[in-house]
């Protein structure tokens, strides 16, 4: 189970160079949004977002500026850290659907049974008897 405090996330976007004002259209986007936090980053040209898993994802927030026109940093590094949040996220999503099966509790035994019903060794009938025994 995911503690509820792991849900927030605190994430950089960082903006392209052109086209110039892309940081002031996006504060004023995204400030108007429910539940997401939004202010200036450190860098001239980035953004910081405060959001919650329930809420947003990094990958849908990004997937709806590119669509409004906005560019990101297509920088190596800056591709390379975004695809790392993104499966961060969706495995965090994703975890927190797996329901809690029965059979996880007594995985030991179904396996054991499974493995006492296939012909092996010296079980079956089919194995000449000089290879059934260890020499």
């Amino acid at each position: 189970m995911i503690n509820p405090c792991d849900m927030q996330k605190k994430r950089e976007l960082i903006f392209a160079d052109e086209p110039a004002g892309q940081v002031d259209k996006a504060l004023h986007l995204l400030s108007g949004l429910e539940d997401l936090v939004v202010h200036r980053g450190e860098k001239p040209d980035a953004v910081v977002l405060c959001y919650s898993l329930e809420h947003y994802t990094m990958a849908g927030l990004e997937h709806a500026l590119v669509e409004q026109g906005f560019v990101l940093d297509n920088s190596l590094l800056n591709r390379i850290s975004r695809q790392v949040v993104h499966y961060c996220e969706d495995t965090e999503l994703h975890n927190m659907d797996v329901p809690d099966h029965p059979t996880k509790r007594r995985e030991k035994e179904i396996f054991i049974r499974a493995y006492d019903t296939h012909l092996h060794g010296d079980h079956d009938e089919t194995t000449p008897p000089e290879l059934r025994r260890y020499k």
